[in-house]
Formats: C-alpha cells, sequence, structure tokens
C-alpha cells in the first residue's frame, strides 16, 4: 500500500504521540528526539489504546496497566518475544506519512 497522509509537517513535536486510526487498525505514531516511529496502537494485554498513553523517551506506557513497549522497534520492556508491528513512517515537508501494510 502506498504512504498515505496523516497529519500535518511538524504537527507531532519531540516528546508527543499521534493516534491514526484506519478500518479499525489502531497506529501510534511517535517523535522521539525528531524521529518518527510508528507501530500498533493497542496494547496485546487487554487492548489499552497506548497514544493515550505516556511516551518516556523511547517507552510508550499503556494508560490501563502500564505495559510499556519501544517504538523504535515494537518490543515489550521484559518481554523479548512480545513485539508490535512496526510501519514505515516518513515526514516530508507537506505532511506526515504512513505505509500501513
Amino acid at each position: 500500500m502506498p504512504f498515505e497522509k496523516i497529519a500535518a509537517a511538524g504537527s507531532i513535536s519531540p516528546g508527543e504521540m499521534l493516534e491514526f486510526v484506519r478500518d479499525e487498525r489502531r497506529i501510534v505514531v511517535c517523535n522521539v528526539e525528531g524521529q518518527l516511529h510508528a507501530m500498533d496502537g493497542v496494547c496485546p494485554h487487554r487492548d489499552g489504546p497506548l497514544a493515550q498513553g505516556a511516551l518516556h523517551g523511547r517507552m510508550v506506557v499503556c494508560p490501563w496497566h502500564a505495559w510499556e513497549f519501544d517504538c523504535v522497534t515494537g518490543g515489550h520492556d521484559f518481554n523479548p518475544d512480545l513485539r508490535l508491528a512496526k510501519f514505515p513512517v516518513e515526514e516530508r515537508p507537506d505532511g506526515v506519512y504512513l505505509d500501513i501494510e
């Protein structure tokens, strides 16, 4: 699938997250020190909405039960076998673009 525009350029500041929903699939886009990263936006523990949680450095903390995922790798903080899907994301002069497989 081609990249699609999901936000205006500069709309996700460092330390912030944005939720994008398409066809009931939730994606969280994180800005870590000026670099954008995108991964599944639903916590596999109890389906918590990750974008409504907190971003601490590169760790996204689920607002429901505090499970943490590295938005750069998609990995869980304690279980290396648990990973969320990652998606290509780019910031271009005219916006933020996401490629959902």
